[in-house]
């Protein structure tokens, strides 16, 4: 497998997409060259497909000349899983954009991966449908990376992640082929292959189509914030509300540093002299939604709330989402860059794990600020930093894995939603066994034997992630161009 490019593979390329959209020019690599995470490493050769048949045969041409490919979304990745950290080809699926059927009665829609998440509901919406996964990033971040990633958000809590509402995949395989996995309708019979693939970050193929399940808006929603003077009220609150069986459809929390952060860029109405604060979404009939309030408000203020409220029209309820989905520009005002994790733990143990990560903050002298799904354990801490500063850089890579091992040890594991990557597939030995491993390089080699999807990622290459080979010209992972 060569990590460059030969002329005449551009030429093949060129010929089943058109010129025009084949880039190979040092500032066009550049821009394909990074996502959210801070890996950094340029693809040899850029091309952006039309139509399924056109990424199948992109894919055929690599598979035959034995390029490495990955394909690539909206760049919202924080995991690096679509950096071409071997070179090769770039497969942008950008003009794969189409939401090609709605079937309102059977409740599901057929899209192109290109797709805008947020898009597929703003389409049924008046119909009184939604499409339920909603990563923080879902006005940019297209469905076709949320599969790849089993991308969650903060309504994960009570409807799922990705996985729970993707029905099936027209997908590409790696030489080239192409197959239908799934279908519209629950249990099609044989092996899960849409639960295989969905979550399996372009290692085993891409998706040109999916099928996605629609669900019925809710009648009714009501939000919430409560404020607590300490982290570890609001951490009992959360294990209270859970174990009162009332699920909420989110339930995050946020910390007084990006607290303050969040109110200065979008002044969404957090107290800014709080610790922490719980921002609860319930929904359903109206009926009885009252009474679910009450029990959460009973519960909030019972662990030592300072203050509950509910907000009282939909403008008000819109800026209190603007405020936890605008939190990732917002730490810019802190520092001009973050190093975002995402591990997993259990509940009982988020008051644990955040004191660790204050600790592992004021050992490597940085700033650590954490907003995150709480609900579920999902942690997402933003270790804050200057990418001018090498040494500040080495320390936070340092952090960051002494928080992902803080996560396993108490229980836990490496990702909730953002995928394993290059940045967490070295890691994954802290959770699976040898066999275990062996068992998924099984599976990878039955569908992929030549090793060019996607190669590197998601499962451990015995190479930690500065040694890894790189094309000619591309700067180290991790390194900053």
């Amino acid at each position: 497998m060569s990590p460059t490019v030969d002329p005449a593979v551009r030429s093949e390329i060129a010929g089943v997409v058109g010129a025009r959209y084949v880039f190979d020019r040092d500032e066009e690599k550049r821009a394909y060259s990074y996502d959210a995470s801070l890996i950094r490493a340029r693809p040899d050769l850029v091309c952006v497909p039309g139509s399924a048949e056109e990424v199948a045969a992109v894919v055929r041409v690599a598979h035959r000349h034995r390029v490495p490919f990955v394909a690539r979304g909206a760049g919202t990745g924080i995991a690096g899983g679509s950096i071409p950290i071997e070179g090769g080809i770039v497969i942008a699926l950008t003009r794969l954009n189409r939401i090609l059927e709605v079937n309102i009665p059977d409740r599901y829609a057929v899209v192109e991966p290109g797709v805008v998440n947020l898009d597929l509901t703003r389409r049924v919406e008046n119909e009184g449908y939604c499409y339920r996964p909603d990563p923080s990033s879902q006005k940019v971040c297209t469905i076709g990376g949320n599969v790849a990633s089993n991308a969650g958000g903060p309504h994960c809590l009570a409807y799922g992640v990705t996985s729970n509402h993707i029905l099936g995949m027209e997908v590409v395989l790696p030489d080239g082929s192409i197959t239908e996995i799934g279908a519209p309708h629950l249990e099609p019979g044989g092996y899960d292959l849409t639960g295989l693939f969905t979550g399996s970050e372009g290692t085993l193929g891409i998706a040109t189509k999916i099928i996605c399940r629609l669900s019925r808006s809710s009648e009714a929603v009501r939000t919430m914030l409560a404020s607590y003077d300490r982290m570890e009220d609001a951490a009992a609150a959360v294990e209270a509300i859970i174990a009162a069986g009332v699920i909420p459809a989110a339930l995050e929390m946020m910390d007084r540093e990006i607290i303050r952060a969040v109110e200065a860029a979008v002044g969404a109405g957090y107290p800014v002299d709080a610790e922490a604060v719980l921002l609860i979404e319930i929904e359903g009939p109206r009926d009885g939604l009252n009474e679910s309030s009450d029990v959460i408000k009973s519960l909030c203020l019972d662990q030592g709330a300072r203050e509950f409220r509910t907000a009282q029209s939909e403008e008000e309820r819109q800026k209190l989402w603007k405020g936890r989905k605008g939190a990732l520009g917002a730490v810019a005002r802190i520092k001009p860059m973050y190093y975002l994790h995402d591990g997993v733990v259990p509940r009982t143990r988020l008051l644990w794990v955040m004191k660790k990560i204050a600790a592992t903050a004021a050992q490597h002298r940085l700033t650590i600020v954490n907003v995150f799904h709480a609900g579920d354990g999902n942690l997402h801490p933003f270790i804050l930093f200057d990418p001018a500063d090498a040494d500040e850089v080495r320390r936070v890579h340092l952090a960051g894995e002494e928080i992902l091992r803080a996560c396993v040890e108490c229980g836990g594991t490496l990702s909730g939603e953002h995928g394993i990557g290059i940045e967490k597939n070295e890691m994954m030995g802290w959770i699976f066994s040898e066999q275990d491993l062996e068992t998924m390089r099984r599976v990878r080699s039955a569908i992929d034997p030549a090793g060019v999807a996607n190669p590197k990622k998601v499962l451990p290459s015995g190479a930690r992630c500065g040694e890894l080979s790189r094309s000619p010209g591309s700067a180290p992972a991790g390194a900053w161009i």
